[in-house]
């Protein structure tokens, strides 16, 4: 995949887990694209792990899944550490 693949796909995936995950997240259109790249990686390192899968093409329903598994967990471990530094 393209560097032009990974940043449709960050987009998107960051779009998505923005919406599945509704509240107050910084950032604007930059930022949903590095989250999802971010997760696209942490998606692929969790399917290796855990599932015993690999990030595939472009088009492929798994790498779009691992996507937006990855930019939800960082989306909720983000909410983790900054909800608690705002709740001092």
């Amino acid at each position: 995949m393209g560097v032009v693949g990974w940043i449709v796909l960050g987009l998107i995936a960051g779009l998505i887990a923005k919406a599945l995950m509704p509240g107050k997240d910084p950032g604007g259109c930059i930022i949903t694209v590095l989250l999802g790249i971010a997760g696209a990686f942490v998606g692929g390192w969790i399917g290796k792990t855990l599932f015993h899968t690999q990030l595939g093409t472009f088009f492929d329903l798994r790498t779009w899944g691992l996507a937006i598994l990855g930019a939800l967990v960082l989306l909720a471990g983000y909410r983790l550490v900054i909800g608690n530094r705002r709740g001092r």
